[in-house]
């Protein structure tokens, strides 16, 4: 059986063996001994082929007989990974098997098996909330569209595919159970990726470790975050917020990371486990009083509380530094029965050398490493790259230092950052370091790296064409240190078109025309090819998923982030402003001047043009009646939706800002208002999808729990996550606050809604009265507001409820059809 999807898949997407072959970078030679050793302790074939079974059982289970797997060495692949895809021998046999795909690892075949499904089948994988698995167009058993007689090969272009950021543990992670880790693993080898973080657990780890060195439990119990705040208390953050953690929680989350390393393994995946930065009980400096042991500052508490804030940091030139390093390192081994010799640590993340002599900087970093190598001699120590991004102490020789002081091929940096601020650029190759092209990327001996989204925050965003070219453009380049490609986004389940892209591009060679590659993800995405669809993905395309001002998306967006801050001082379109204020310009510039003259206010980032995505949302409300039937589309339609109605959020809070700065007092009255009702509306259209749901995140986090007093902790930990960190006096708010934010029904309707409530009350009083608005009778009742949500207990719904299509077609009619009411938001 032809597939319609064949033609394009041939021409756009098979690579001549030739110029697969050509495809290494010298990043790739300094690894070359790491990769060995990785070959040779891979689990055996029939493991890993058992376990691509498994998911292939779990993804297909009716259709699971039409696949026969198999394993290939790396020459008959040509040297490096690949898969490869041909019509089983015995396919014209009823009942036999119809496509093989054989490869490297486990990781390679259901990457082809993802490739076949993409491209011969008209299929789409995404993760379960962002509409799941579109499977509808697969043919019949006995119909499997047959590939080229000689059969398909694809070669990776650069060995490591890698995922996930240090926070992503706790954004996305912090309260999965084994069902959501498995389906996890599942979408992670079906993407191809083969270099995932493996951090879940180690509190466990550390404690029987730091046992060892005097400490007790409750010195951890001062020393370890809640469940929603590990990766800060790992990082030095914090220390003690949200804790302290049951001995319960401590022994299940080892179990569970046994299960995730051991699966992991079965696929032939190299999972990247954690290694010691420095960070330590403050009980250590008493313990060890001779100890080069500095206490680090402030990190965003109010007031500098010592109960969460400045942490403690030993230096790693202090002998004590390998004993911990080493330490750490054995006892995972002992735990795991095993490791894939890469660790990630990054003591400089946000914590800055107090000497900027190359010297000791170099010393720091060999004394870093013979930490990992002490415990493990094949040891590779992999580093985020985003300090040398946002750190100005880091200057070419300091850079050099660091980079320079670890034996070449066994650092790995993670460009983290690539799709927007690509690092290896300006820093020669990493000075010769192997890296990772990451979205946020990674690099060094490069691994190049998206970063993509900040805190989970729910935005449509993204930069399709600088996924489609830039790890070829870092890969091709002189001198290439490249060895990866990558996904650092620090929370996931959004956005799924962005992670389609970028996990094929650990199997791309050439720039990706994403004009064609958006026509077939829209086919593939609904299971039908609707022109309007393509139209309206087009168009997105243009706008949404083309952020080209080099800021960065971090969601500023009123609803989900109020300002706090006196009106009179709100930036509006009436409102003078200095000649080099220019709307939605770079981010850093905007945040430098907003913040003379408001410190408390910044302007929600747009980068597009609200009128064609308007028509986008148009497009995708005419095709409702032919894709009812479609998660994918439900999903889509309803991001879309809140997208747009989000944008129309922030200008009608200036409007209502306007009206009070001109003493309108009516006019105040009804943009407020009107204000509010969208935040309802909103959350009655979140509500439509699972997706968008507060309730499963706040279950699945008191799921967790062995008693009502655990119960009660998890599920305040999961609400102070999402909204203000840490403890506030009764008029000074937390400056952690809304980092977290989501657009999540439940959320709207009962927090931020009501806040906005609160800060319009004031407004009004202060006009009705002719007073100053009351800036700290407002924050008084706002926090107030906070501190009651998260310790409430109001359970939230854990299924969607609503129509998605009458509701976005009725918000559109009610707020977007006539153009005049909103004609000046419109560019």
């Amino acid at each position: 059986m032809a597939s319609p999807f064949a033609a394009i898949s041939l021409s756009f997407f098979f690579f001549s063996f030739l110029a697969l072959a050509q495809s290494s970078t010298i990043g790739v030679s300094y690894i070359s001994r790491t990769l060995e050793i990785q070959d040779r302790e891979r689990a055996s074939p029939p493991v890993q082929i058992a376990a691509a079974y498994g998911v292939l059982r779990r993804l297909l289970p009716s259709h699971s007989s039409s696949f026969e797997f198999g394993i290939v060495s790396k020459e008959q692949c040509g040297g490096d990974s690949c898969f490869m895809i041909s019509n089983h021998p015995s396919s014209n046999k009823n009942g036999a098997p119809e496509i093989l795909i054989t490869g490297v690892t486990g990781v390679e075949i259901l990457a082809g098996l993802h490739w076949y499904l993409k491209y011969w089948c008209g299929s789409h994988i995404s993760w379960d909330k962002t509409g799941g698995a579109q499977l509808l167009s697969l043919p019949d058993l006995g119909s499997f569209p047959h590939v080229q007689d000689a059969g398909i090969l694809i070669q990776r272009p650069i060995p490591w595919n890698y995922y996930q950021n240090a926070v992503t543990s706790s954004y996305t992670f912090a309260w999965w159970d084994w069902k959501r880790w498995e389906k996890e693993i599942d979408w992670m080898a079906l993407q191809g990726i083969n270099l995932p973080l493996a951090f879940t657990g180690q509190e466990a780890i550390w404690q029987k470790v730091f046992q060892k060195f005097n400490i007790s439990h409750l010195d951890l119990n001062d020393f370890f975050g809640g469940p929603a705040f590990l990766a800060w208390s790992r990082m030095g953050n914090l220390h003690r917020w949200g804790g302290p953690l049951p001995q319960s929680w401590l022994d299940q989350q080892l179990l569970m990371q046994k299960k995730i390393l051991a699966r992991m393994y079965e696929l032939g995946m190299t999972p990247v486990l954690p290694a010691f930065s420095g960070n330590v009980p403050a009980a250590l400096k008493y313990i060890f009083p001779s100890a080069k042991i500095a206490r680090l500052g402030n990190w965003f508490t109010v007031g500098g509380n010592p109960r969460w804030c400045c942490t403690y940091l030993l230096d790693a030139t202090d002998p004590l530094f390998i004993e911990i390093g080493k330490a750490f390192i054995q006892q995972q081994l002992k735990e795991y029965g095993r490791t894939s010799h890469i660790y990630n640590c990054d003591t400089f993340d946000e914590n800055t050398p107090p000497v900027d002599d190359p010297g000791y900087i170099s010393s720091l970093g060999a004394a870093i490493f013979k930490g990992m190598q002490s415990g493990d001699s094949d040891a590779v120590w992999l580093m985020q790259g985003w300090l040398f991004s946002y750190d100005p102490f880091w200057r070419p020789p300091q850079m050099k230092a660091l980079l320079h002081s670890v034996p070449v091929g066994r650092l790995v940096v993670l460009d983290l950052f690539a799709e927007v601020k690509p690092i290896w650029i300006t820093s020669e190759q990493f000075y010769g370091v192997p890296y990772l092209w990451k979205v946020t990327v990674l690099f060094l001996i490069a691994n190049r790296c998206m970063l993509h989204n900040f805190a989970g925050n729910v935005e449509m965003y993204g930069i399709l064409d600088a996924v489609a070219s830039g790890p070829v453009e870092a890969r091709t380049s002189e001198n290439s240190t490249m060895v990866g490609v990558g996904m650092s986004m620090e929370g996931i389940e959004q956005n799924p078109v962005v992670y389609d892209l970028m996990s094929e591009m650990a199997f791309q060679h050439r720039k990706v025309n994403v004009k064609v590659w958006i026509a077939l993800y829209s086919t593939r995405r609904y299971g039908k090819s609707i022109p309007e669809m393509q139209d309206a993905w087009n168009i997105l395309y243009r706008t949404v998923y083309n952020c080209t001002d080099g800021s960065y998306d971090k969601n500023r967006d009123v609803i989900v982030a109020f300002p706090d801050i006196d009106p009179s001082f709100i930036p509006t379109p009436k409102l003078s402003m200095p000649r080099s204020f220019q709307p939605y310009g770079k981010a850093v510039s905007r945040r430098a001047l907003l913040k003379e003259i408001t410190n408390s206010f910044e302007q929600p980032h747009l980068w597009y043009s609200t009128s064609e995505v308007i028509h986008a949302l148009e497009l995708f409300i005419t095709s409702g009646d032919q894709l009812s039937e479609s998660n994918t589309y439900r999903y889509d339609l309803v991001d879309l939706t809140r997208q747009v109605l989000a944008k129309y959020a922030n200008q009608m809070f200036l409007k209502a800002i306007e009206a009070y700065q001109q003493n309108d007092v009516h006019g105040a009255a009804g943009h407020s208002q009107r204000f509010l009702e969208l935040v309802e509306d909103i959350d009655t259209l979140l509500a439509c999808h699972y997706g968008f749901l507060l309730g499963p995140w706040l279950e699945s986090a008191k799921q967790l729990a062995q008693d009502e007093e655990q119960e009660m902790q998890f599920e305040w930990n999961a609400r102070t996550q999402i909204t203000m960190w840490f403890d506030n006096t009764e008029d000074e708010a937390s400056l952690l606050r809304d980092y977290g934010n989501k657009y999540w029904s439940g959320l709207l309707r009962d927090y931020y809604g009501p806040r906005a409530a609160i800060y319009f009350k004031y407004l009004l009083k202060s006009l009705e009265t002719g007073k100053e608005f009351s800036l700290q009778e407002w924050r008084k009742e706002w926090i107030k507001l906070t501190n009651d949500w998260q310790n409430s207990r109001n359970a939230y719904p854990l299924k969607s409820s609503g129509n998605a299509i009458e509701t976005s077609r009725r918000l559109y009619n009610k707020y977007l059809q006539n153009q005049e009411s909103f004609s000046s938001w419109l560019c």
